[in-house]
């Protein structure tokens, strides 16, 4: 590594340097701490005792050499400050760390498994005019174990139970809540001590690539929640490192977040350095395929607030992490979640913008949830919801989330949030609600158990009602993922023709039609969300039914060979029922309006 560039700020392979890197019969360790006064090493390769690590010159970089260290065996360092403090802390670039409540470092062979995945890695594209429809994932409630004292499948185990599940459902990607080390379960991996190492709560680095391989051969991308903006407060952690505030920000007003956790300070070119590594790290080392950047909107404004204005230093650093991610992984998709208006957050850096792939469309999220909260006789004053998101659609390539944040802490399972008098009311317009989400443009994801309509919302310590997989909503989210996997129309997502309203009566202010079209396919698709029936009609007369949100084996009432159509003059209609919605195939017919 070259010394200088990592001061720079330049350098995205600083694990190559740093950490606990095994050399013929000894391991070499490397940290960089500018201020302590020294720095011993403890292990189990000399008993516990202190092993002085030597500083080239005063540089900051401190390194010892063990003979008789080996991988497996745990370690950490023993930081004397220069206000006279010894805190002991694990490795900032440590490649495993042990299960906690324990907090050492762990020696590791990165050349233990060899990835079989070449085909996958050199075919593989950013998905702008394929289907993308992501699993979001919590590994240790989606499937409990019984045989393990907390309940986890290794990485490698859960492999045989998720592969099937995500082509029964049409999933094209899993992402994962954070895999890095974080101390407590209950943040789910958003408070980080080791940002190069896999969480050992679901086993070792080596089974973890075991999984992403054996997703790349089944056709299955891998996704990973990177968390770039704040990191644990434990002390054993990157908190005051070298005695000082070396990666977080000296004043607590702006250095704690309103997580509770300490806030990067982007401004050093060492944290720079540090964390587009720890990026660049999971895309390499593991084939990732991507990273769903975590809060960006705090690396946009002063703590997200637009009114506090951009900060620069945060935005820069942004700026070049994600140019020197997509140079060395061009396939690799870089997904911010992002709740601003800031512009161009999906336009390449070259171009001016942030140089994300995909944003989250949060507003579509809120406005959409929003309206199926509304009671039927108050939804025609809230038209605007459901249509404003078109309006700014074109302005960025946008990711449509139901995500594990709208389905915790008293916000209710995805299903309750649908008005409804009764059951039937809420799973039809469920149904409904989807559909209009995957005929709508942008790219999907769902978080676990949304699939399967649960009517209560998770809990990282328990696994989802499994026994929903066997009801007729999982049955009707199955076919329209793969409905939505199968038609080129409802993923050529930022054509400019690939989308138009269609108009409805206006007396019926809560149906709403359009059409998605590709270069040899058009699509209606027509949602009822009010409580009365409504007849679409149209003069094209070879339309077929892709899918009905009322067909009985979702939960509806009607039947599918039945006759839909009802010929009527020169049009042919179809009659919806109240909170219904249907996916019509027109062919290569342009639908007249």
């Amino acid at each position: 590594m070259d010394k200088q560039e990592f001061f720079d700020g330049k350098v995205f392979d600083a694990w190559h340097w740093f950490g606990a890197h095994i050399k013929d019969q000894s391991v070499i360790f490397r940290v960089f701490a500018p201020n302590a006064a020294k720095i011993t090493l403890t292990g189990a390769f000399n008993d516990w005792k202190e092993d002085e690590l030597m500083q080239d010159g005063r540089s900051g970089f401190w390194e010892v050499s063990m003979p008789n260290a080996h991988a497996g065996q745990f370690y950490k360092y023993r930081v004397y400050t220069r206000g006279g403090a010894i805190v002991e802390h694990c490795d900032p670039y440590g490649f495993a760390m042990e299960l906690r409540p324990g907090c050492c470092s762990v020696i590791t062979d990165p050349d233990e498994y060899q990835f079989t995945d070449a085909d996958w890695i050199s075919a593989r594209t950013a998905a702008l005019d394929a289907p993308l429809n992501i699993y979001e994932l919590h590994l240790g409630s989606w499937r409990r174990n019984p045989a393990n004292e907390n309940g986890w499948y290794r990485y490698d185990e859960i492999a045989d139970l998720l592969i099937p599940y995500l082509h029964e459902n049409g999933f094209t990607h899993v992402e994962f809540l954070p895999l890095s080390e974080h101390p407590f379960d209950g943040s789910w991996g958003y408070q980080n001590t080791g940002f190069f190492a896999p969480t050992s709560r679901y086993g070792t680095p080596t089974q973890l690539k075991m999984l992403i391989d054996r997703l790349h051969h089944a056709g299955i991308g891998a996704i990973m929640d990177f968390v770039p903006v704040h990191f644990a407060v434990d002390s054993y952690g990157l908190a005051l490192f070298d005695g000082t505030p070396l990666y977080e920000y000296p004043h607590p007003d702006v250095g704690e977040s309103e997580w509770g956790s300490c806030n990067f300070i982007h401004s050093r070119r060492e944290v720079r350095c540090f964390l587009q590594s720890a990026a660049n790290f999971w895309l390499e080392e593991f084939h990732f395929d991507g990273l769903r950047m975590d809060a960006v909107s705090r690396l946009i404004y002063w703590h997200g607030d637009p009114a506090r204005g951009v900060n620069g230093d945060t935005l820069d650093f942004l700026k070049n992490m994600n140019a020197g991610l997509k140079a060395r992984h061009p396939s690799a998709l870089l997904i911010a979640e992002d709740s601003t208006a800031f512009p161009d957050v999906t336009r390449p850096v070259s171009e001016g913008g942030l140089g994300f792939d995909y944003k989250w469309d949060l507003g579509w999220m809120h406005d959409t949830l929003t309206y199926m909260q509304t009671p039927p006789d108050e939804r025609a004053d809230r038209r605007g919801q459901l249509l404003f998101s078109m309006a700014y659609f074109p302005n960025e390539h946008y990711l449509l989330p139901l995500s594990h944040d709208e389905v915790v802490h008293g916000k209710a399972a995805i299903v309750q949030k649908m008005w409804g008098a009764d059951l039937t009311d809420k799973y039809a317009q469920a149904r409904a609600f989807y559909l209009y989400m995957f005929a709508h443009p942008g790219k999907k994801l769902n978080f676990m158990g949304n699939e399967l309509g649960l009517r209560v919302e998770w809990s990282e310590n328990a696994e989802p009602d499994w026994t929903y997989a066997d009801g007729p909503f999982h049955a009707f989210f199955c076919a329209l993922g793969k409905v939505y996997c199968a038609h080129s129309a409802l993923h050529a997502d930022y054509a400019s023709n690939s989308f138009r309203w269609l108009p409805t009566d206006e007396d019926a202010p809560c149906v709403f039609a359009w059409e998605r079209c590709s270069a040899n396919e058009h699509l209606v698709a027509v949602c009822n969300f009010s409580d009365k029936p409504y007849v679409f009609s149209s003069p094209n007369a070879n339309a077929d039914i892709l899918l009905h949100t009322d067909w009985e084996r979702f939960g509806g009432q009607s039947k599918e060979n039945q006759k839909s159509f009802i010929e009527n003059g020169d049009n042919f209609s179809l009659i919806l029922a109240k909170f219904n919605a249907v996916l019509l195939d027109f062919g290569e017919n342009e639908v007249a309006q």
